[in-house]
C-alpha cells in the first residue's frame, strides 16, 4: 500500500487528464491550404492543440492547393507563418513535431488526378504515422468548390467509411447564398455523405463564452426561471467590426453582410440564447432545440421588411485617429456598389416562451468598436414602492454575455446610494474570463471545433435543417432588397454606429440600443 501511495503521489494527474482527452489516430486534409485561413487560424489552432497534448501521436496533415510546390517548401512557408502568428511564445519542439507531420499535394479541385495523388499521399501517411485510415477533410476554399470536392472525394472512394475507419468533411461558411442554393448543396453532398459525416462550421461557436451560454443557462437555477416572456423585455445581439472588407472585396460584394453574418453567426447566437433545454448535451438533442427556435422565428412579410430591416453602407471616416476609405473605394469593390455592409433587424419568435419579446440584431463593418455581445434586458420593476421618494425612474436589469474581444458576463442591478434619502444607482457584477482563468492558452476559436471534428462531436456544428431554417428567414429580406435597390448609399460614416434608420427600428418601440462601454 505505501508503494502504491508513493506511485500515485508521483503521478502527474494533469498530464494524465490531458492524455485521456487526446483524439484518436487521424489525418487532416486541408483543401485551400495556401490561403489565409490555414496560416492565420487552422495551423495555429493545431499547434495549440498539440501544445495542450490534445492531438494523438498518430496524427498528420495534408495540404491541398493548386500552387506547384514540394512538401518541403510548404513546410518552410508554414513554419514562417506559425512563427508570425504564434509569436515569441512559440514552442520550437511542438512546432517541429507538427511540421514533421505536414505533407502537400498540388492540383485543381475539380480534376480526378488530384484525388489520385491525394489517395497515394494518404496511404503514405497511414504507413508513416499510423493514422489508421481515419481522415477529415477541411474545405478552406471558396464555396463554389464545395460540390466539386465532395463529388471527387466520393468518386475516389476517399469518403467511404468501412472496417471501423471514419471520414468527415468540414465546410466553411457560407453554406449556400439563399434557401434554394442551400437546399441544392445539401442534396448534392448527401448523395456522397451521411449527415453524421457533414460538419458545417461556424467559428463563432469556438469561442468559450458562446459555448458557455448553455452552461450558464442550464447549470444555474437562478436564471432559467426568469428566461422567458414574463420577465424579459427584449434582447439585443450585436456583432460590430472596425475592419472593412480587407482583401475579400470580390466575395463580400457578392454576398453582403446579411448573407455573410445572419444565417450563421447571429442565428447561432440567437438559437443558443433562446432554445428550450435539451434532454442532454448530445449533438442531436441540442440541434433539435436550435432547429425548433429557428423554425419559430417569424419571417418578415414584404411590408415588414421596409419597417423592421435596415441596411447600410459605410462612407469614408475615421477610426482611432486613422482615416478610413469608403466601401466603394476599397480594393476590388465596384465604385457604384449597392452591397450592404451593415444590417439591423427586429425579429419575433412565435412560441410560448418568447411570444411578444422582440429580438434586435445589429452587425456591420467599419463601426466605432470591435465588439460582440448578447444582451438580455429584463422588465423594469414598478415604481409603486418608491412613489414618496426622489426616485422618478428605475433602470432595467441587464444581463450581458460579452463574446469579443473580451469574454465574460456582466449583470446590472439597482443599489441604494448611501445617505439619508432613498436614491437608486446602477451597479454591475462582472465576470471576466481572462482574470478568472489567467493560465489558459490563448485560443484562435478553432481549437474546440477541430478537436470536435476529430472526435466526431457535431454539437457546435450546424445541421442541414438549421441551415435551411436560417435561410428561410433571410430569403424574404433578400427578395425585397433586390426589388428595391438602396438609394442613399453610403449612409453611415466609418467610425460611427451605423445609419440613423437603425436607431429608428428600436426607438419607435420606446427602447434604445445598448451603449458599448467596455
Amino acid at each position: 500500500m505505501p508503494q502504491l501511495q508513493r506511485e500515485l503521489e508521483d503521478l502527474d494527474l494533469s498530464e494524465l487528464e490531458k492524455t485521456n482527452r487526446q483524439t484518436g489516430p487521424c489525418a487532416m486534409v486541408i483543401f485551400g491550404a495556401t490561403g489565409d485561413l490555414t496560416s492565420r487560424l487552422l495551423f495555429p489552432s493545431l499547434y495549440n492543440l498539440a501544445k495542450d497534448k490534445r492531438l494523438s501521436p498518430n496524427f498528420a496533415i495534408v495540404g491541398v492547393a493548386k500552387n506547384e510546390q514540394t512538401a518541403e517548401q510548404f513546410r518552410k512557408v508554414m513554419s514562417e507563418q506559425l512563427s508570425k502568428f504564434v509569436g515569441s511564445k512559440l514552442d520550437s519542439e511542438v512546432a517541429s513535431w507538427l511540421l514533421d507531420r505536414l505533407y502537400y499535394v498540388s492540383g485543381e479541385f475539380h480534376e480526378p488526378a488530384t484525388y489520385k495523388k491525394l489517395a497515394q499521399t494518404l496511404a503514405e501517411v497511414d504507413t508513416n504515422h499510423r493514422t489508421a485510415g481515419n481522415y477529415f477533410f477541411y474545405l478552406a476554399t471558396s464555396p463554389v468548390f464545395f460540390g466539386d470536392v465532395v463529388t471527387q472525394l466520393g468518386a475516389a472512394k476517399l469518403a467511404e467509411e468501412a472496417n471501423g475507419r471514419w471520414r468527415r468533411i468540414v465546410f466553411e461558411k457560407p453554406f449556400g447564398n439563399d434557401l434554394e442554393s442551400a437546399k441544392e448543396l445539401n442534396h448534392k453532398i448527401k448523395t456522397v455523405l451521411a449527415e453524421s459525416q457533414i460538419f458545417r462550421i461556424d467559428h463563432y461557436l469556438g469561442k468559450e463564452t458562446v459555448q458557455n451560454i448553455l452552461v450558464f443557462r442550464f447549470s444555474n437555477g437562478i436564471f432559467e426561471p426568469v428566461w422567458n416572456r414574463r420577465y424579459v423585455d427584449h434582447m439585443q445581439i450585436m456583432v460590430s467590426e472596425t475592419v472593412g472588407v480587407e482583401k475579400r472585396g470580390p466575395y463580400f460584394d457578392m454576398a453582403g453582410t446579411l448573407r455573410d453574418m445572419v444565417p450563421n453567426h447571429l442565428f447561432q447566437l440567437l438559437s443558443l440564447t433562446t432554445m428550450e433545454p435539451p434532454i442532454s448535451f448530445n449533438s442531436d438533442a441540442v440541434h433539435d432545440e436550435q432547429s425548433k427556435i429557428l423554425h419559430a422565428v417569424q419571417p418578415l412579410a414584404d411590408e415588414d421588411v421596409l419597417h423592421y430591416a435596415v441596411r447600410g453602407q459605410y462612407g469614408e471616416g475615421e477610426i482611432n485617429g486613422e482615416h478610413m476609405p469608403a466601401y466603394r473605394a476599397e480594393e476590388k469593390v465596384p465604385p457604384d456598389s449597392r452591397t450592404e455592409t451593415f444590417i439591423a433587424l427586429k425579429l419575433m419568435i412565435d412560441n410560448w416562451r418568447w411570444a411578444g419579446v422582440p429580438i434586435y440584431l445589429r452587425t456591420g463593418k467599419r463601426l466605432s468598436k470591435r465588439h460582440t455581445e448578447v444582451s438580455i434586458q429584463f422588465k423594469r420593476a414598478p415604481l409603486v414602492l418608491f412613489r414618496d421618494t426622489p426616485v422618478d425612474g428605475l433602470e432595467a436589469n441587464q444581463l450581458v454575455i460579452h463574446i469579443a474581444p473580451d469574454e465574460g458576463i456582466s449583470l446590472d442591478f439597482g443599489v441604494k446610494v448611501p445617505g439619508p434619502q432613498v436614491k437608486v444607482d446602477n451597479a454591475t457584477m462582472d465576470f471576466d474570463y481572462a482574470r478568472r482563468f489567467p493560465d489558459s492558452t490563448p485560443k484562435t476559436g478553432y481549437e474546440t471545433l477541430l478537436y470536435d471534428a476529430m472526435t466526431g462531436d457535431q454539437t457546435l456544428y450546424q445541421r442541414a435543417d438549421m441551415v435551411e431554417a436560417g435561410w428561410a428567414v433571410v430569403d424574404p429580406i433578400l427578395s425585397v432588397w433586390k426589388a428595391l435597390p438602396p438609394r442613399s448609399f453610403p449612409n453611415y460614416r466609418a467610425g460611427s454606429w451605423g445609419p440613423k434608420e437603425a436607431d429608428d427600428i428600436i426607438v419607435r418601440d420606446g427602447r434604445s440600443w445598448r451603449r458599448i462601454l467596455r
